[in-house]
C-alpha cells in the first residue's frame, strides 16, 4: 500500500465517508486521497486493483466532496445575501477578494473613488447573480419534489399524451378520406420521397445566424445554469450500467441527480430510425428530422405560394414530453435501459431528454467517446468549465484518444463515393443551388486526388486496378495536401458543409433508392444513368473489398449494403482528421494489390493536444483503473505534453484486499527439460519451444483444479501452437485432465464459449472424475483479456506465454517511435521509443493477469513464462500487489513444487 501517495494529496479532508458497509482500509485511503485531490483541483492517477471495490470508493469519495462543496457554496451565498446591515463588515472581504490595498490600486492610475465604485458595482452584480441562481435552484427543487411526491401528475401527463395520440390518429384518418375524395394531387416534377433527397439551400456560418435547436419560446425553460457536477466516463455501456447500479445501491442513491448519456444508437426509440443500424445513418436521419420540425413553420408561410411536400418529423421529439422525461430522470437514478423504457412509455426522446437534464445534474455518466471527442462533447451540450471529470478503466486512455481522432478510408470507398456523388449531381443538377454545386465539385475533386495518391483512376473499377508499387508510405499532413494538390481547398469549410448540409445522408437515400438492382421506371436517358450507377455498385459489392469498420458496426445482415451505400460517411471522418496541426499526425498511404484494397489512413501521433482542452477547462481530472502501471506513459505522453504542471499531478496506488497467501505469482525461466524460456519472434516458432510450453501445461493441469487460462501473444501464434500440439499428440494428453477451449475471433461467439467453459468446470467439480476442469487458450488484447472476470474456479491459474510485444514492423508504431524519440527527452538508460514498446507490452500483461483475482476470498496462481520478466526494468512495471509477492524460479522443479503445495493447501 502506498502511504506516501496519500500524503501528497493531504490538505482539507474529511474524517469519514458514507458507505453501504464497513469499507476496507484501502477504500478509506482511496476516498480520502480522492477527496483531497478534488478539493485541491489536482490531476490524479488512481490505481485500485479489480476486486477492491473501486467503483464504490469513487462514488462515495467524489459525491461526499460534491455534497460538502454544495453546502459551502450555499453558506457563502447566504452570507452574501444576508440583509443589509447585518454582518456587512464580514461580507466585504469575501466579495472584494481580500482587504483593500489602496497603494496597489493607485498604481493603476485610477482615483480611489473610481476603484471603490467599480468594487461596489462588482459586489452588486455578484449578489444579483446569486439571487437569480437561488431562485432558479428553488424552482427546480420544487418542481422535482412535486414529481417525486405527486404520482397523479405522472398519470395526468400520460393521459394527456394518449389523448393527443388519439387526436392525431383521427386527424390523419380525416386527411386520408379527404384526399381520396379530391383525386390525385397536382403532379410534381419529383415524387414525395425523392423531394427529400434534394439538398436544401446552403449558407455558410458567415452568411447566417445559427438557428436555435428548439422553438424560441422553449429555450428559456430548458436553458439552465450548469451546476457543479462530476462527469464519470468509462469504455462500454455495460460498464456504465454497472456503475449506475452501484450508485443506486450506495448511500447517495436516493438524493443524487444522475443522468446517463449514450449515443442515438443506444437511446433512440423511433423504430423507423433504429432500423438503419449504422450509427452515422441514425445520427443523420435524426438530425434531418429535427431540421424538418424547424422548417415546418417556414413551410406554413409559403403554403399559399407553392405547395410543399410534407417532411417526416420524429413523433418522440416533443418539447413537453422531453421536459417531463428530463424531470423524471433527475428525480430518480436510471441506467440506459431504464431510460429507454421510460422514453417508450412517455413517448419522449431519451437522447434529447437526457441532454436537457445535464445542466441540473450532479453526476453525468457517459462513454469515453462523448467526453474525449470535442465535437461530440459540444453537440451533447457538455460544458467542462470548472467541473470534475473521472475517467475510469483508463489503462488504454492514450490509445483511445488516438483511435477516436484517427481515420481510414479504402480505395473502394473513395471510388464508390465519387461515382455516387457524380450520379447524384447529374440527376439533380437543375434543382441544386450554386453553392451546393460548388461544394459537391470540391468534394469530387478531393476524392479524385485521393485516388490518384494511391496510384489509381477514380473513374475505373477499383477492384480491377492493380497497384504498380505496393507498400506503405508515410507523409506529414502538409506534404500530403501539397502532393495531392488540394492545399488550395479550405478543408474546414468543406467539413462544415458536409456536417450542415447532411450530404452523406441525402446520398445514402439516393443510393438506397437507385442503387439496388430493382427496375426503376424512368425516362430512357435517366435509365441509362441510373443503370450505370447500379452496375458500378454491383461490381463493387462483388469485387474484393477491404475497409475500416463503421464507428459502430451495423446490423450483420445489412452490412454489405450499408458499406457500399454510405462510403462518404467514412470519408468525412478522414477529411476532418486532415484539419489537425501538421506536427500532430501523419497520413499513411497503404498500397496493396488493387486500388480497392489500398487505403489512406490518418494517424494521430500526439493525443495530448486533444486531452489538453479537457485538463485546461476542468477543476480536477481523475484517471482511474485497476491496473494503471506503467504510469510513466500517462505522465509523459499525455499530461506533460498537455501542459500540466507536474506539481498538479498526484498518484495514488493501493494494494489488494486479498491476503498474501491467496496469490502465488511466479516468473519461470526454464521448462521441465531445462529449455530456457525466451519467446522472441526468432525462437518462439521452434518446435522445442512449443513442446516445452505443452509440457509445462500438462504438469500444471495435473495439480491445478478448475479452470486454467493460458494467454498467447497473438491469434496466429495460438493457432500455430495448437496445430503443433495436435500433430505431436500433446493435445490428447492435455485433454485427459482438462477440456480444451479456444478463444473465438468473432465477438458474438465469446459468450457461448465462456458459458460452455464455465459449465464444464462446474460439472467436473461436481462429478469428481479424472477430468478436473477446463483449459482456455486465450489471446492478449483479445476479447478475454479485458472486461471478463475469471473469478473463483473459472481462473485458478493464469499463464502468460512469452512477452506480448507489439508488432515493431507496423508503420504506425514505427512512426510513433520516431516521433517520441524526436520530441521526448531521453530517459537515463533507454530511448523513449524503447520505453513505449516495453510499456505497451506490460500494460497488456497486467490487464490479462489481473483477470484472476476478483474478490477478497478468491485465490489463484499466476505464471509468467519467459526469463525476461525477471529483469528489474520489467519487474517494476508489474502491479504493486503482484510485484510484492512474486517469486523468480530459474528451474521448473522448484516452481512446480510451490504450485502443487499452494493448490493442495487451498483445496484442503
Amino acid at each position: 500500500m502506498d502511504g506516501g501517495t496519500a500524503e501528497a494529496v493531504s490538505g482539507p479532508g474529511r474524517a469519514s465517508f458514507p458507505f453501504p458497509y464497513t469499507p476496507y482500509r484501502i477504500q478509506e485511503q482511496f476516498m480520502a486521497a480522492l477527496y483531497a485531490a478534488l478539493e485541491a483541483g489536482r490531476i490524479g492517477i488512481f490505481e485500485s486493483p479489480t476486486g477492491t471495490g473501486k467503483s464504490l470508493s469513487l462514488i462515495c469519495g467524489a459525491l461526499s466532496w460534491l455534497q460538502d462543496f454544495e453546502k459551502k457554496k450555499q453558506q457563502e451565498e447566504a452570507r452574501l445575501l444576508a440583509p443589509e446591515g447585518s454582518g456587512q463588515e464580514e461580507k466585504q472581504p469575501l466579495a472584494s477578494g481580500g482587504p483593500a490595498c489602496p497603494n496597489s490600486r493607485d498604481a493603476s492610475g485610477e482615483p480611489d473613488w473610481v476603484t471603490a465604485f467599480v468594487q461596489k458595482k462588482e459586489e452588486q452584480d455578484l449578489v444579483h447573480r446569486l439571487k437569480e441562481e437561488q431562485i432558479r435552484r428553488k424552482k427546480r427543487e420544487e418542481r422535482l419534489e412535486k414529481i417525486r411526491h405527486n404520482v397523479q401528475l405522472k398519470y395526468a401527463a400520460k393521459r394527456k399524451r394518449s389523448e393527443e395520440d388519439e387526436t392525431k390518429r383521427l386527424l390523419q384518418l380525416s386527411k386520408e378520406i379527404l384526399s381520396e375524395g379530391a383525386g390525385a394531387a397536382v403532379p410534381e416534377q419529383l415524387d414525395h420521397n425523392e423531394e427529400e433527397l434534394i439538398l436544401a439551400e446552403y449558407e455558410s456560418d458567415e452568411e447566417k445566424k445559427v438557428a436555435s435547436g428548439l422553438e424560441e419560446d422553449d429555450d428559456d425553460d430548458l436553458e439552465e445554469e450548469h451546476v457543479t457536477k462530476i462527469y464519470y466516463c468509462s469504455r462500454t455501456h455495460s460498464q456504465l450500467s454497472q456503475f449506475v447500479h452501484e450508485v443506486q445501491k450506495s448511500p447517495f442513491g436516493k438524493d443524487t441527480r444522475l443522468v446517463s448519456l449514450g449515443s442515438r444508437q443506444n437511446l433512440c426509440v423511433n423504430e423507423e430510425v433504429r432500423r438503419l443500424g449504422a450509427l452515422q445513418l441514425i445520427n443523420d436521419r435524426c438530425t434531418e428530422m429535427q431540421k424538418n420540425k424547424h422548417e415546418k413553420k417556414s413551410d406554413a408561410e409559403v403554403e399559399g405560394k407553392k405547395r410543399r411536400v410534407s417532411r417526416t418529423v420524429c413523433p418522440f421529439y416533443s418539447y413537453e414530453q422531453m421536459q417531463f422525461l428530463r424531470d423524471e430522470v433527475l428525480v430518480e437514478v436510471k441506467d440506459i435501459e431504464q431510460l429507454v423504457t421510460l422514453g417508450k412509455e412517455t413517448k419522449a426522446c431519451p437522447y434529447y431528454g437526457s441532454r436537457y437534464a445535464i445542466p441540473a445534474a450532479q453526476l453525468v455518466v457517459l462513454p469515453y467517446q462523448m467526453l474525449l471527442h470535442e465535437a461530440t462533447r459540444s453537440a451533447a451540450g457538455i460544458i467542462l468549465k470548472d467541473q470534475v471529470v473521472i475517467i475510469d478503466e483508463a489503462h488504454n486512455l492514450i490509445d483511445t484518444i488516438t483511435c477516436i481522432y484517427s481515420a481510414e478510408v479504402s480505395g473502394s470507398q473513395l471510388c464508390c463515393a465519387h461515382s455516387q456523388l457524380l450520379q447524384y449531381m447529374e440527376r439533380y443538377r437543375k434543382r441544386l443551388k450554386a453553392k451546393n454545386l460548388m461544394y459537391i465539385k470540391q468534394i469530387l475533386y478531393l476524392l479524385e486526388r485521393f485516388v490518384v495518391m494511391l496510384g489509381g483512376n477514380v473513374n475505373q473499377n477499383p477492384s480491377c486496378q492493380v497497384v504498380s508499387q505496393t507498400g506503405t508510405e508515410l507523409k506529414s499532413i502538409n506534404d500530403f495536401l501539397f502532393q495531392s494538390q488540394i492545399d488550395n481547398i479550405n478543408l474546414f469549410k468543406v467539413q462544415r458543409y458536409c456536417e450542415k448540409s447532411l450530404i452523406s445522408r441525402k446520398l445514402f437515400g439516393f443510393v438506397e433508392r437507385y442503387g439496388n438492382p430493382a427496375p426503376v421506371v424512368k425516362t430512357n436517358k435517366e435509365n441509362q444513368k441510373l443503370a450505370g450507377l447500379q452496375n458500378f455498385l454491383m461490381t463493387l459489392q462483388q469485387g474484393s473489398y477491404k475497409e475500416g469498420p463503421l464507428q459502430s458496426p451495423p446490423v450483420e445482415a445489412d452490412s454489405d449494403q450499408l458499406r457500399a451505400a454510405s462510403p462518404l460517411m467514412h470519408i468525412e471522418g478522414f477529411l476532418s482528421a486532415l484539419t489537425n496541426a501538421n506536427e500532430d499526425g501523419r497520413v499513411i498511404l497503404n498500397r496493396q494489390g488493387t486500388i480497392g484494397q489500398s487505403s489512406l489512413k490518418f494517424l494521430l501521433l500526439n493525443p495530448a493536444v486533444h486531452f489538453a482542452k479537457v485538463v485546461k477547462e476542468c477543476r480536477a481530472v481523475i484517471i482511474a483503473g485497476g491496473t494503471m502501471q506503467p504510469v510513466a506513459d500517462f505522465r509523459e505522453q499525455l499530461l506533460s505534453y498537455a501542459g500540466v504542471d507536474p506539481a498538479r499531478i498526484v498518484e495514488f496506488s493501493c494494494g489488494h484486499v486479498i491476503p498474501p497467501e491467496n496469490i502465488l505469482p511466479i516468473i519461470l525461466c526454464s521448462g521441465p527439460s531445462n529449455q530456457q524460456l525466451e519467446f522472441t519472434y526468432q525462437t518462439r516458432d521452434l518446435p522445442q519451444m512449443m513442446d516445452e510450453t505443452g509440457r509445462i501445461l500438462c504438469n500444471l493441469c495435473n495439480v491445478v483444479p478448475g479452470g486454467v487460462v493460458c494467454f498467447f501473444p497473438s491469434y496466429d501464434y495460438e493457432k500455430q501452437v495448437y496445430a503443433h500440439w495436435e500433430k505431436t499428440g500433446l493435445l490428447t494428453r492435455l485433454a485427459t485432465k482438462k477440456k480444451i477451449f479456444q478463444e473465438p475471433k468473432k465477438a458474438n461467439q465469446v459468450e457461448q464459449v465462456l458459458a460452455e467453459y464455465a459449465k464444464c468446470i462446474k460439472r467436473c467439480g461436481q462429478a469428481g472424475g479424472q477430468m478436473t476442469g477446463a483449459l482456455l487458450l486465450s489471446v492478449v488484447g483479445g476479447k478475454m483479456s479485458e472486461g471478463i472476470n475469471f473469478s473463483d474456479d473459472l481462473g485458478r491459474c493464469v499463464i502468460m506465454v512469452g512477452m506480448p510485444y507489439p508488432n515493431i514492423k507496423s508503420p504506425e508504431l514505427q512512426e510513433k517511435m520516431t516521433w517520441l524519440d524526436k520530441t521526448m527527452p531521453r530517459s537515463a538508460s533507454q530511448a523513449p521509443s524503447r520505453v513505449l514498446i516495453e510499456n505497451l507490452c506490460m500494460k497488456a500483461v497486467n490487464q490479462s493477469i489481473g483477470r484472476a483475482i476478483r474478490h477478497q476470498k478468491d485465490y489463484a496462481s499466476i505464471l509468467l513464462l519467459d526469463h525476461r520478466y525477471a529483469r528489474p526494468a520489467i519487474l517494476n512495471k508489474l502491479p504493486q500487489w503482484i510485484r510484492e509477492r512474486i517469486q523468480v524460479k530459474p528451474a521448473f522443479g522448484s516452481a512446480f513444487a510451490e504450485l502443487r503445495k499452494f493448490h493442495r493447501g487451498k483445496s484442503d
